[in-house]
Formats: C-alpha cells, sequence, structure tokens
C-alpha cells in the first residue's frame, strides 16, 4: 500500500459544514450519538472500544488520557475491562457531548477518578510526559491537524507509554469493501439523518471515512511523530482497525 504522502491531512471542508462548525454539528447529534452508534454499526462499535483494554501496556495504576472522548464509551468501557486502569481524563471540543459523558460517568460511580473537559487534541492542555497511555476512538479522521496531533500525542506520554488509535479502515476484500462502501454511502446517511435530524453529519461519516489513510499509511504517520513498535490490528474484515505504538524514551 502506498503511503501517505501529504504532510498535513485534514478532512476537506464543504459549504454544509465549514471547520469552524465541526464541533457544532456533533453537539447537534449529541443526545442520540450513542444509539446512532449501536444501531448504525450492529453493535460492534462496543466491541471495537473494548478490545482497545487488550493494548493497554504493562504496569499498575495506569492514568489514560482520551482524545476527543465524547460521550465517554471509552473511558468507560477501559474501567469495566481493567482493573489497572486508575485515573483518566477526557477531553473533547463538543461541549453537548461532554455534558452527556459526564452524566454516564456519574451513572457508573466513575465521578472520583475520571475528569472531562473541554480540550483540542492539536494542542492538549497537558505538560510533558503525563499519562501512562493515550487513546481516540473514531476522532483522528476530524482533527485539523493529524500528525500534529500524533506529536502531542506522543508528548504528553510518559516513557514507556503508549498511544492506542481506534478509527474505521477499508476492508482489502473487494466484496466486503464494496458492500461496506454501498451501506456506507446509502444505507447509513439515510437512517443516520434520519434519528439524528441531521442528515449530514452522516454523510459527512462516509466522505472522511473513504479519504482517510488507514493501515501502513496510518502506521507511517505514527511512526512519523516518534512513535516506537507502531503496529495494527483490523477488526470485523477491516471495517475498523486498532493502532498502537511505544514512546521508548
Amino acid at each position: 500500500m502506498e503511503k501517505l504522502d501529504q504532510s498535513v491531512y485534514s478532512p476537506s471542508p464543504t459549504p454544509e459544514v465549514p471547520r469552524n462548525e465541526l464541533w457544532r454539528m456533533f453537539d447537534r447529534i449529541a443526545q442520540r450519538y450513542d444509539l446512532l452508534n449501536r444501531l448504525l454499526s450492529f453493535g460492534q462499535d462496543v466491541v471495537w472500544r473494548k478490545k482497545l483494554a487488550r493494548f493497554l501496556p504493562e504496569g499498575e495504576c495506569l492514568e489514560v488520557l482520551d482524545l476527543a472522548t465524547g460521550t465517554a464509551d471509552v473511558i468507560i468501557y477501559l474501567f469495566q475491562k481493567s482493573a489497572r486502569v486508575f485515573r483518566a481524563v477526557g477531553i473533547d471540543l463538543a461541549e453537548r457531548m461532554l455534558e452527556i459523558g459526564q452524566q454516564k460517568i456519574r451513572e457508573h460511580q466513575l465521578d472520583q477518578v475520571v475528569e472531562l473537559k473541554v480540550g483540542d487534541a492539536t494542542r492538549i492542555p497537558f505538560p510533558d510526559n503525563q499519562f501512562h497511555v493515550v487513546t481516540i476512538a473514531f476522532g483522528i479522521r476530524n482533527v485539523e491537524n493529524v500528525p500534529q496531533s500524533l506529536r502531542e500525542m506522543y508528548r504528553v506520554l510518559k516513557p514507556g507509554g503508549r498511544a492506542l488509535v481506534l478509527e474505521f479502515s477499508l476492508p482489502r476484500s473487494p466484496i466486503v469493501r464494496n458492500a461496506y462502501l454501498f451501506y456506507f454511502r446509502n444505507i447509513l446517511p439515510r437512517i443516520g439523518g434520519w434519528i439524528s435530524g441531521d442528515h449530514y453529519a452522516y454523510q459527512y461519516l462516509n466522505k472522511t471515512v473513504e479519504s482517510f489513510p488507514y493501515g501502513e499509511s496510518f502506521a507511517q504517520l505514527m511512526t512519523e511523530a516518534g512513535f516506537s513498535r507502531v503496529g495494527y490490528k483490523s477488526l470485523t474484515f477491516g471495517v475498523a482497525t486498532i493502532y498502537y505504538g511505544d514512546k521508548l524514551m
């Protein structure tokens, strides 16, 4: 597979959703975001997020930073799947998503060990060498500057820490890929738009998934950001992928 040759990846702004309106779009669909994730992925999004716990680095009392945390699903599942997670912080630019996430954190009785705050994945508001783990699930496509965000993830990791990125990808099998793209282009936008009331939000999803680098191309971006021992694991016939990379020094 050819490596991405752009120095900066960014989803193309459109007249319907300019760059500075992107996070407002997520706020508009926040109330039904979790429901739509479950329906449109046939429940697989829960399976994929829970699998992130298998890639946690060694060690106890892990401190986690979750970027583009949304409604805090990743944080909740990490606490459920691993007793080694000690504390977590989630940041996102969509305030309504964070409000819903905070409600869920309280419901799971995690409010003493989890903090959610407004923050930008390209300008992470924490000092160097702060966290054992940095995660981002289905959010790296939406940041303004992917290489910068990856460098920021590297910066705030402690030596020996690990970055975990969960993102949509394109299946290698032509049969699976064609079926997947038909669903993404023709079915998902209609159902998502009907339930959420925001038709463009789910057309945007399709466009960014198809244009975003995946597999070796994305792994190369992580390597260029400074990560070592970079690898990735395809999930569900390649529909999604978990990428991982370590900060050795």
